[in-house]
């Protein structure tokens, strides 16, 4: 069985229906301007927050108008679904407050805080898998043998026009928008803005964005067709999708009108851009679109007002501490060095002031006396060190070594795709 849908091609009319259905059951959500944003990138930029859905993600919406239309059999069996996380904690949320059972599978990647907030919401969780599509084929065995219905997380009619509603608030509140720039995993988000946005202002820009790692729709372009990419791990772990949906991809390619792929770093970066800027806790996937504007491959929209849709804020507390002190290392904000210093007293309160004065903030300094040389009368230390950006870090090195200070490594983070 498949969720139920009332067209084979998804419409306006039926985003529409589907924000009708909805309404009352899911959050419309801010579409703020960004002051900040649009100082960094030279765009107008505003912001979509999909991330202050109750579990974090505009999947909520298509979920939601799926469950609604199940038939009454449908709905006492129940449903199941694969998904790293967001259309899990989707169906679990909205399946316990209609009633309706919820099975869903996992892939070995999806983040613990989402497998654990399924299961507090009721779901059935079961871990399967090495990617989504490996999820899937496990899903499907529910089907079979249980009759549950498979609602497919960015490939069903009803789940790409409740993902459409999105466009329709964003469309009400920045009526006169030239663009708006959508994360692309399986396609269904971009699939119903694109729909709507065309339809109703078809001057504006759909901007896709995806993680280089799994660059799946951008694949599908090239081919003329979905295919099945070998993908890499990703911040931005709810886009890893290997093969993007045909349905969504149909629906979509027409409409959109680029396709951005974006490396770690800047998503890395982009999530912490929105930490201090926004004041937001965005999930890599959600981040991505901001990524696309800092990545230099959209000079067509500066000075444009620019919509970014924030769809999820899902981030591991664990990751997000880890991001957030590599894109500080990458900002040039986070200085690690080595220097040696005399290991009489007075040697480290020298290189200590010297940082101070330099109106630096140590972090952290370890010595090193086993490795560090047979001369016992100095010592290696390792030093973390805060400054303002890169040329302040730059200036706090010349000052140490103005000192004699000798320094012998300093360390910066590798880049990655």
């Amino acid at each position: 069985m498949t969720a139920a849908s009332t067209v084979e091609d998804t419409t306006l009319a039926d985003i529409e229906s589907a924000r009708a259905r909805i309404a009352g059951g899911v959050v419309r959500t801010p579409c703020v301007h960004s002051p900040s944003l649009s100082r960094i990138t030279g765009c107008e930029v505003f912001v979509k927050l999909e991330y202050q859905q109750r579990t974090g993600s505009f999947k909520e919406r298509g979920a939601r108008n799926a469950l609604l239309q199940l038939s009454d059999d449908a709905c006492r069996r129940g449903v199941t679904a694969a998904s790293a996380g967001n259309h899990a904690l989707a169906l679990a949320w909205h399946g316990r407050d209609l009633g309706i059972p919820v099975t869903v599978v996992m892939p070995k990647i999806a983040p613990l805080v989402k497998q654990a907030r399924c299961r507090e919401l009721g779901a059935r969780v079961e871990i399967y898998g090495a990617n989504i599509a490996e999820a899937k084929e496990f899903a499907e065995k529910f089907v079979e043998s249980q009759g549950l219905t498979y609602v497919h997380g960015f490939n069903d009619a009803a789940i790409i026009a409740g993902a459409g509603t999105v466009a329709l608030e964003v469309l009400e509140e920045v009526p006169d928008l030239d663009a708006v720039v959508v994360p692309v995993g399986g396609g269904g988000l971009i699939a119903g803005v694109g729909i709507a946005m065309k339809a109703l202002r078809p001057a504006a820009k759909v901007i896709g964005v995806e993680p280089v790692r799994a660059a799946s729709f951008d694949e599908a372009l090239r081919v003329g067709a979905p295919k099945r990419i070998v993908m890499d791990p990703t911040l931005a772990d709810g886009l890893a999708v290997p093969e993007v949906g045909a349905r969504a991809f149909a629906l979509a390619r027409s409409r959109v009108d680029s396709i951005v792929t974006v490396g770690e770093e800047l998503i890395s970066l982009a999530i912490l851009r929105l930490v201090e800027m926004q004041h937001g806790v965005v999930e890599g996937a959600g981040a991505s679109p901001l990524a696309a504007l800092l990545s230099g491959q959209l000079p067509e929209l500066a000075g444009k007002k620019v919509v970014l849709l924030l769809c999820g804020g899902n981030i591991d507390p664990l990751v997000l501490a880890r991001v957030i002190e590599h894109s500080l290392a990458y900002d040039g904000r986070l200085v690690q060095f080595s220097a040696t210093i005399s290991d009489r007293p007075g040697g480290l309160a020298e290189l200590a002031s010297t940082i101070a004065a330099a109106g630096a903030s140590v972090q952290d300094i370890r010595h090193e006396r086993i490795f560090g040389g047979p001369d016992v009368s100095r010592v290696r230390v390792s030093c973390v060190v805060e400054t303002r950006d890169a040329k302040h870090a730059d200036e706090l090195l010349e000052a140490v070594r103005a000192r004699g200070i000798a320094i012998h490594e300093r360390v910066r983070p590798q880049p990655q795709g």
